[in-house]
């Protein structure tokens, strides 16, 4: 279940960007902390990012998540493609790294 700041950033996005692919992932309950909502991963997909950098196609993610950041959420991994390149990649959703600095996992 989504809570209301993953919902208005999967709102906004979905405006934004008409992607063909997102998931956003909360993975704030891997790291310490009391908020719910602290952590996302968000994988997308959207023909927006062609001849966009890495560095471009990431600025405007968090552009869209400029309300959401300021109301509480620490950290967002972005993982942006194109469709070529999501085909590529066979559809794989990357894997998070270990939280390095207070992980409530293992």
């Amino acid at each position: 279940m989504s809570g209301p700041l993953q919902s208005a950033l999967h709102d906004k996005i979905v405006d934004a960007l008409a992607p063909a692919v997102l998931e956003i992932d909360n993975e704030s309950s891997r790291h310490s902390g009391n908020n719910p909502e602290s952590h996302f991963k968000v994988t997308l997909v959207a023909e927006a990012f062609e001849g966009k950098s890495l560095v471009q196609r990431h600025r405007a993610i968090n552009a869209l998540a400029k309300d959401e950041l300021d109301a509480g959420l620490h950290a967002l991994s972005i993982h942006a493609y194109t469709p070529a390149q999501w085909q590529t990649r066979g559809g794989v959703i990357p894997e998070s790294p270990p939280c390095r600095g207070g992980s409530k996992a293992g």
